[in-house]
């Protein structure tokens, strides 16, 4: 079994083994990465964690517990420009500085070992955090509280533009959206450090998790244009046409198209 198959097949568990599933995701880039070495790592946080959280009920748990994280150094990395590593779960395990992807997934399987009722949210452009019956989001760097108002003012600095608050931003998500999340941003960095062959197998992992979207598809075709592979550009443009309902997007990816069939019908 190969680390895309292991990642599969944490997955298909009941329930989903996240935490395993991304540090297989993690070998992909990183072949002397043991995961058990890492299960290992966090098992030894979640006893340190567990000795700092104070005594409530355990669905209160949810904000002391990433409090208590980043008391332990858990923070954001700030350093740029952004590398991989900020975003592979066994880096930020063991230098405890990641992008807030990889935080949540940490502190989502401390969670998970504590019993604390602690859920992932694919919020636009970041997973957030939620407790059960929670009318509040969790910021997994901070572990403030965001509610409805925090919610569209965080919509509105990512997008630059007013943008609705739906339902399903606020809900819970299964454990492959997580890391489909996590995948974009894997492949987002290894393209923007030049390294298009590991952002291509990012990129391929997010077409296999779940839906894929029009800007999914556009992605690994220009990673495949980056790489003089017409034949697989060809093939995204199709796909990213089939799914877009945008009727100026399709008349600029027709045109597309039309010129990489040409270059593809040269090689």
């Amino acid at each position: 079994m190969n680390s895309r198959q292991a990642c599969f097949a944490c997955l298909q568990r009941d329930p989903p083994a996240l935490f395993e599933a991304a540090l297989w995701i993690a070998t992909e880039h990183d072949p002397a990465l043991r995961p058990e070495l890492a299960l290992r790592d966090i098992g030894t946080l979640v006893q340190q964690v567990a000795a700092g959280l104070p005594g409530l009920p355990v669905p209160e748990l949810g904000q002391p517990l990433l409090r208590q994280l980043h008391e332990l150094g858990f923070q954001e990395e700030d350093h740029l420009p952004l590398r991989p590593a900020a975003a592979l779960v066994h880096r930020v395990l063991q230098q405890r500085r990641g992008l807030p992807q990889a935080l949540a997934l940490i502190a989502l399987e401390v969670a998970r070992r504590l019993e604390i009722p602690l859920h992932g949210v694919d919020f636009p452009g970041q997973i957030l955090l939620r407790m059960d019956n929670a009318d509040y989001l969790l910021d997994p760097v901070s572990g403030r509280r965001l509610y409805s108002r925090d919610c569209r003012e965080l919509l509105l600095r990512q997008h630059g533009a007013p943008t609705v608050l739906e339902a399903r931003h606020l809900q819970p998500c299964p454990a492959h959206c997580l890391l489909q999340h996590l995948s974009r941003q894997l492949r987002q960095l290894h393209q923007q450090n030049d390294d298009p062959l590991a952002a291509l197998k990012d990129a391929e992992r997010v077409l296999l998790l779940g839906p894929p979207s029009v800007a999914d598809h556009l992605a690994r075709a220009d990673l495949y244009k980056l790489l003089e592979c017409p034949q697989g550009e060809r093939f995204d443009l199709q796909r990213a046409l089939l799914l877009c309902d945008d009727p100026a997007e399709r008349l600029q990816l027709s045109q597309r198209l039309r010129q990489v069939e040409v270059v593809a019908a040269l090689h």
